[in-house]
């Protein structure tokens, strides 16, 4: 692949509950629990003069909190968390902002579009779907037996696991340089999973902190969403992957949301975009016939799709299909039922 190196993992296990690994000078790794398929995030603790920067936090539920309570008493020697990174805007890495900043008066950092998306999620509580998003599912040709099954069922609000967010942050954006941890980072975005996702890129060649959009093992999720049908993930994705290349060498360690630290970005990172084009490439030929978004799945994904990952497949699927069709690779026209069938063309 170009003269790449492999992928390496340097550390075989993740740490304990209540524990941390030192991954580089003055740099933790710790882990927290998800209640779902994916069932961890990855957090990192960046030792200053003055206490912790803290990268991303985990859910807000009070088993994360217990963990961060005895992390901070224990890996982090009881000395202050005085800052907070959060990469992107999702309920795993952003859930516990609030509550550092109100209960510890941490700062926050974090993109502005990261901060005012979780704050109009935050107050955002539904107690059954939105008129809109059934309409989504019914255009993506979600499964009827479970499309009534959660029709009138209470959704996960992102204030489920996100404490409130007080006003109150300093932005990071494309370009800027930071302090952090005795390194200096440039920042550097990645799009497509999360729209302005913050990349750390060290001056020193040493570590990236790569979030979501540099993850060893995984595609992050690239979905479409009721709130924007039309949108096009895939293509910033594959931008952004475009652009983050150039800056990658075979020795950087990769400390990424989930899964293990890595060395090898430059591999990795063509698998990223080839992966995609390659999907892509099936997707178009099973257009040959008529088909919704739902049915896609099997060429997509290659696995069984259960009901708890459902939603994200389903998202997924669309936002490939999105893709397809601004390449003019495929066409649509409505179902009778309001489903979106697609077709290649040719």
């Amino acid at each position: 692949m170009d003269g790449a190196a492999p992928l390496r993992f340097p550390f075989e296990d993740p740490p304990a509950p209540g524990e941390a690994v030192a991954v580089a000078e003055g740099l933790l790794w710790l882990r927290f629990p998800l209640p779902m398929k994916l069932d961890h995030v990855n957090v990192y603790a960046l030792e200053d003069a003055d206490g912790w920067t803290v990268v991303d936090t985990g859910f807000c539920n009070d088993t994360t909190q217990e963990m961060w309570h005895a992390a901070m008493a224990g890996p982090l020697g009881g000395r202050p968390v005085k800052r907070l990174l959060v990469t992107h805007h999702h309920p795993d890495h952003i859930g516990l902002a609030g509550w550092f900043q109100t209960e510890f008066g941490t700062e926050l950092i974090t993109t502005r579009t990261a901060w005012l998306t979780a704050r109009m999620l935050v107050l955002d509580e539904q107690a059954v779907p939105t008129s809109e998003t059934l309409a989504y599912w019914r255009s993506a040709g979600m499964d009827p037996e479970l499309y009534e099954q959660r029709r009138d069922a209470r959704p996960m609000n992102f204030s489920d696991v996100v404490a409130p967010m007080p006003l109150g942050f300093r932005r990071i954006k494309e370009g800027d340089l930071i302090r952090l941890g005795g390194r200096d980072w440039d920042v550097r975005m990645g799009d497509g999973h999360a729209p302005e996702h913050a990349t750390l890129w060290a001056r020193d060649g040493a570590v990236v902190i790569g979030g979501d959009q540099l993850l060893a093992s995984i595609s992050p999720n690239l979905g479409v969403y009721a709130t924007e049908p039309e949108a096009d993930p895939v293509a910033e994705w594959l931008d952004a992957c475009e652009r983050l290349r150039p800056y990658a060498t075979d020795d950087q360690l990769v400390l990424p949301g989930h899964k293990l630290p890595f060395t090898g970005l430059p591999t990795r990172m063509r698998q990223l975009i080839d992966n995609h084009h390659e999907a892509l490439d099936r997707l178009e030929e099973f257009l040959a016939e008529p088909k919704v978004a739902a049915d896609c799945f099997p060429v997509l994904f290659r696995a069984r799709i259960t009901e708890a990952i459902y939603g994200m497949a389903l998202v997924e699927a669309v936002a490939h299909l999105n893709h397809l069709l601004n390449l003019g690779r495929v066409r649509r026209w409505r179902r009778e039922d309001g489903a979106w069938l697609w077709q290649r063309i040719g």
